[in-house]
């Protein structure tokens, strides 16, 4: 049987993926990667179970056809919504060979080794946090941690729309970060559970306490991808290996690339797709 060769395929609701990207071929710069943002109907945040697992499937579905053996899940909500349900039911009659991991699992299975004081913060879009994953997924890997979340609905839009360097926007990311430390004062480690937060790092640690520890998850699921690669030989050896990029996104590709600069360092030439 012809075995399919590709490219590993990232899939985000938008722009915030992008920050997963640059870690991903900084780890695995040999790889190949097809990046695919779903720009015309983002933010996912907001919307129910049902439509992100649609809207995730379709991509999932897209990126196989494009040749991916392997798919990443770039995106906090469509992992935590989902991956599971893709996992178990969609993926053995789509393609059993092929696989789709997300940025969850990387994060709870770390997060416990790097606090002190047993207390946790998750900082999410409201669908990962009214999903309660994160606290689900921590707990099985760290049962004695206490867990604290907090949605913060308007920072992806402050991100998209360039609006995090003004007062309304200092406003907003003051707001969140105070109201997640007075659930819990003995939080010492926060969690950036939306790709898009790593833009706001620096105006969230102005408003930290100078021990609080803020983690990114580029870095997490970029060593852990490639730790799962070398564990993996079926999936590795199906991956090309030409240092290529292809960017898609289902929105104006020129509007796209004007936003793109902010989350990925590099100029970036985008194809607009249909899904």
């Amino acid at each position: 049987m012809m075995i399919n060769k590709g490219a590993i395929g990232v899939f985000d609701s938008g722009y915030g993926g992008l920050t997963v990207l640059e870690s991903l071929q900084a780890e695995l710069p040999s790889y190949d990667f097809i990046y695919l943002g779903d720009n015309a109907r983002t933010p996912y945040g907001s919307r129910s179970f049902e439509v992100i697992y649609q809207y995730t499937l379709e991509a999932v579905k897209f990126l196989f056809k494009q040749g991916c053996p392997l798919v990443i899940l770039a995106c906090n909500t469509a992992s935590a919504k989902a991956l599971r349900t893709i996992q178990q039911n969609d993926l053995a009659s789509l393609a059993p060979t092929n696989r789709v991991l997300g940025v969850l699992r990387p994060t709870t299975e770390e997060i416990g080794t790097l606090t002190s004081s047993g207390h946790v913060g998750v900082l999410g879009t409201n669908g990962t946090i009214n999903s309660n994953s994160y606290a689900i997924e921590i707990k099985k890997f760290f049962p004695a941690l206490t867990v604290v979340q907090k949605s913060c609905p308007m920072w992806v839009p402050l991100v998209e729309n360039n609006e995090f360097d003004n007062v309304g926007g200092e406003f907003y990311i003051k707001k969140y970060i105070d109201e997640i430390l007075h659930q819990d004062d003995e939080i010492d480690t926060l969690v950036l559970a939306c790709t898009h937060y790593p833009i706001l790092e620096e105006k969230i640690k102005k408003h930290l306490p100078k021990h609080i520890r803020l983690v990114s998850q580029g870095n997490l699921v970029a060593s852990k991808l490639k730790t799962y690669l070398n564990r993996h030989s079926e999936i590795n050896d199906r991956l090309t290996k030409t240092s290529a990029l292809n960017v898609l996104t289902t929105e104006c590709n020129t509007s796209f690339d004007l936003v793109a600069s902010k989350f990925y360092k590099k100029e970036i030439k985008s194809i607009t797709v249909k899904l």
